[in-house]
């Protein structure tokens, strides 16, 4: 049974402003408490629409994702639709061959939802031409990432100072020209950024970055992913 309490209110004075001519004397109408302007002149309570409790969501953070799949055609297309329909871009994507026939590794980072990630993996593991997944993420694991950039040489200090910053990170000059140094390096992607910013004020002519690639630890405790 309805535990709302109708109220009957005279609205004579109230359709001249609602209709074109007013009702016949006497008619009344029923109004519920969910109106929220009606019958603010006359005095009526106005009654709002409970709020709907706020369900909390997950943790939304990077994920790093490895896969073991067959190296057959549209294996690819089928997993980034799968992440893509669950309304994640996916930031990085690397793939290549491993050393058995057949089989690619593929590592992909993507910013999601911790809830909604783990349904992403269990779906991935349902897919025919999936071998294995695991979310690196919690595991101990290595990532390493690869940037070539070429860098601007406006003057001896400029060249001087790209070629000591590229032995300090470790990396090597791969081609040199009159203006220019092109320059290798790898590491995971804190590294990466950090020499771009320092080498950013000499000019960046050119720069291309891979995605991460990664590979789980092998530590006698460490949890194993499915």
């Amino acid at each position: 049974m309805n535990t709302r309490k109708a109220k009957r209110v005279s609205m004579l004075s109230y359709f001249p402003k609602i209709f074109k001519s007013p009702p016949k004397r006497g008619f009344s109408i029923i109004l519920y408490p969910m109106a929220d302007t009606i019958g603010r002149e006359e005095g009526l309570k106005v009654v709002t629409a409970p709020k709907f409790r706020k369900i909390p969501k997950g943790k939304v953070r990077k994920h790093v994702i490895d896969l073991i799949v067959q190296n057959e055609h549209g294996v690819l297309a089928r997993i980034v639709t799968l992440i893509s329909g669950k309304g994640y871009n996916i930031e990085s994507l690397s793939v290549g061959e491993t050393h058995e026939k057949g089989l690619s590794r593929m590592t992909i980072v993507v910013e999601g939802d911790e809830r909604v990630i783990e349904q992403v993996v269990k779906q991935l593991r349902r897919l025919i031409n999936t071998i294995k997944v695991r979310d690196l993420t919690d595991l101990p694991h290595i990532e390493r990432e690869l940037l070539l950039i070429k860098v601007n040489l406006g003057s001896q200090r400029a060249k001087d100072e790209v070629y000591r910053l590229t032995q300090i990170f470790g990396g090597k000059i791969v081609d040199v020209s009159p203006h220019s140094y092109t320059v290798e390096l790898s590491g995971d992607g804190q590294t990466i950024t950090s020499f771009i910013e320092l080498v950013k004020p000499f000019g960046i002519k050119e720069m291309i970055r891979t995605g991460k690639i990664a590979l789980k630890r092998d530590f006698p405790d460490a949890e194993e992913g499915n």
